[in-house]
Parts: C-alpha cells; sequence; structure tokens
C-alpha cells in the first residue's frame, strides 16, 4: 500500500484488476469469471463480500460495451427482455432470500457450491465454444418460436439465481445459451445481447448484495482503476494470441479455482 494526500492506494488491488481485465479484454467472455476467487484467495475477503464486489465490478467494466453495442445497433432487445423478465425477479428474489436467512454457516456452504458450480460450467462452455452453435442448429428442429420465448424466459430465470450467488455466469453462460436458443443470431449482435442483458442483471444482483453490506467500495475503486485501461489493451492483443490457448488456460484457471472453493464448502 501507498500513502500520499491522505489516501491510501493499494497497489495490490490495481495489479490484480489490471491482471482480469487483461483476461477480460483477450478472452471477450469468461475471464471476469476469476475475480471472485481472486478477492477470496488473494484479499481473504468472505465469499459473500467477495460476490457483492465483483458484481459491481462486473457490471461496471461492461457499461461502456454495452453503450458501445447499442450505438452500432448490436442488441437485440427482444431477446434482451425476455432474459432481463425472468433474470431481474429472480435476482430479486435469491438477494431477498439472503436477506431473510442471513449469512449462516449453510448460507456460506450453498454460495461456496454455486461458486465452484458457476466456475466448473463457465470453463466448460468455454473451452467447448466451437461445439455450442452446432448444437443449437440440431435443437433448431424442436423449438417452436413459443418455445423459444418460454426458453429465453427460463434462461433468464436461471441466470439470476446462479448470478445472484456466485456473480459468474451473465458473460459466457449467458452467451451460450443464447447461442443455444438463437444459433443463426450474428455473432457481433450475440455478444451485444449478452452484454446488454449482463449490465442490468449484475447491477440489480450488486444492489441486493450492497444492501446486505456485501461490497468492499475502497477496493472496488482501485480494482477498476486497474481494469478499465488493462481491458482495452488485452482486446487490441487479442489477435495476436491463438484463440484455442487463451481458452484452455482460461479454462485450467476456472477448473483450479473450482476445485478450491468446492474443497472448503
Amino acid at each position: 500500500m501507498f500513502d500520499t494526500l491522505g489516501f491510501t492506494i493499494d497497489w495490490l488491488a490495481i495489479a490484480a484488476g489490471f491482471g482480469i481485465g487483461m483476461i477480460v479484454g483477450l478472452t471477450g467472455v469468461g475471464g471476469g469469471s476469476l475475480m471472485t476467487p481472486l478477492l477470496i484467495s488473494v484479499f481473504s475477503l468472505e465469499k459473500a463480500v467477495a460476490i457483492g464486489t465483483d458484481l459491481w465490478f462486473a457490471g461496471l467494466t461492461k457499461v461502456s460495451g454495452s453503450i458501445a453495442h447499442h450505438r452500432h445497433g448490436h442488441v437485440d432487445y427482444r431477446i434482451t427482455g425476455w432474459l432481463l423478465a425472468g433474470s431481474i425477479p429472480a435476482s430479486i428474489a435469491t438477494t431477498t432470500y439472503m436477506h431473510m436467512v442471513g449469512i449462516t454457516k449453510r448460507a456460506d456452504s450453498m454460495l461456496s457450491y454455486a461458486l465452484g458450480i458457476a466456475l466448473v460450467l463457465t470453463a466448460v462452455t468455454i473451452i467447448f465454444r466451437p461445439l455450442w452453435h452446432r448444437i443449437g442448429l440440431w435443437l433448431e428442429r424442436f423449438i417452436t418460436p413459443r418455445r423459444q420465448t418460454v426458453l429465453t424466459l427460463v434462461c433468464g430465470l436461471v441466470l439470476g439465481v446462479l448470478v445472484s450467488l456466485s456473480s459468474i455466469g451473465a458473460g459466457a453462460l449467458g452467451a451460450t445459451m443464447i447461442l443455444l436458443l438463437y444459433p443463426r443470431l450474428p455473432t457481433t449482435r450475440l455478444v451485444g445481447t449478452d452484454i446488454a442483458h449482463a449490465v442490468p442483471l449484475t447491477i440489480v444482483a450488486g444492489i441486493g448484495h450492497a444492501t446486505l453490506g456485501n461490497v468492499h467500495w475502497a477496493l472496488l475503486i482501485e480494482l477498476l482503476a486497474g481494469s478499465v485501461p488493462a481491458i482495452w489493451i488485452g482486446a487490441r492483443l487479442t489477435k495476436m494470441l491463438p484463440d484455442v490457448w487463451t481458452r484452455l488456460a482460461l479454462c485450467a484457471s476456472l477448473l483450479l479455482a473450482a476445485k478450491k472453493i468446492l474443497l472448503t464448502a
């Protein structure tokens, strides 16, 4: 830490934010899932506080991306609307339940399992990314437009609960669910729609955790200070690294983090 003009700056937090920002920039989606395990293992935050802090980190870092995709017409607001119709009520219900039960030992164990499962699912979605499009095209013959709408709402419900319990899933899992249900959606609109859904969901879930006192605001500011320029740099370096190696490295990191968290559950 460094103290200047009465403010204490934690350079480790800024460096951590920079590292996660680089991973997010390089991978597009999924890299941010490492933030919560990092906050738990490196900064020794309680799981609930790490999750709440990461929700705000994820929401705020994606705001500019969401605006950019909106300006370029890359957001399918029908899909976003149905996802939010499921995810926002589910998020509010989940954080309300957390208010009622409090952070007991049982609740802490539940957060550990949710976090571990979310990390594993994110790793699976990333490593098999090329496969989901083919599966989505195969599912098209069974999914009518009406079923598509209902399933989009259900996906929103699942994401709302999972994101509120673990802070993970709004990016990689959300994008994969959209791809499975809408395999003919152009990649730019898939990414834009996923980000447009992730921002309000993570912020609503973040507000719920903030009312529980589960946000480390000072650390959040330092993480953002490091991540914002790093995301920009990582996005420009992404073409220099083979996609398969970045996905493998990210998946290995996610699975190792999941193993560590599930062993403590």
